[in-house]
């Protein structure tokens, strides 16, 4: 009989998904791993096919991150992958020189300033804003190999379902790395 794949859904936030272990840092309904990963994470070493996260890693502060993505590879599997999608700095900033008001999803300014800003920050919440060079440095300094970007909906790994939580596609970019 086969094994069961186990999946990680780090940094869910609202979004628990049935079918995967579900951690955030706030207690919550489907939340199975309520836990602060700065902490560590409740998991076996090599217990965990695939993680994905999708805007998680930006609330950590910037040298948070690096023990974080350990704290991820320690729970893959060898071979296994983590999929990020992270806030893509450089689409904003695109965005922003473009004029393009309409792209920022927070409309609470009456300058494109304040709104591009807030955006950015979202709420604060963000604390770290990324280019894909700075994440793959940041995956590559936590282990990882075989880092490459993708698609939304695109997979470079054996696991085909590993995109079925892709959001947020026009501001993100989206990377994969194995251990």
């Amino acid at each position: 009989m086969p094994c069961k794949v186990r999946r990680l859904h780090w940094a869910c936030g609202y979004a628990a998904t049935p079918g995967w272990i579900n951690s955030d840092v706030v207690p919550g309904k489907g939340i199975d791993l309520p836990c602060d990963i700065r902490s560590g994470l409740a998991l076996a070493d090599d217990s965990i096919d695939y993680i994905v996260s999708h805007h998680g890693l930006n609330d950590l502060k910037i040298y948070e991150q690096v023990p974080a993505l350990r704290q991820l590879r320690r729970v893959l599997k060898p071979g296994g992958t983590i999929r990020m999608g992270l806030p893509d700095l450089d689409r904003l900033i695109a965005e922003y020189q473009a004029g393009n008001r309409e792209f920022f999803l927070i409309y609470d300014w009456d300058t494109i300033d304040g709104n591009f800003i807030s955006h950015m920050l979202w709420y604060n919440l963000s604390q770290t804003p990324f280019t894909y060079p700075f994440a793959e440095e940041l995956f590559r300094r936590a282990g990882f190999r075989q880092i490459r970007r993708t698609a939304f909906q695109q997979t470079a790994t054996d696991f085909p379902e590993i995109v079925s939580l892709d959001t947020r596609e026009a501001e993100s970019f989206f990377i994969e790395g194995t251990k």
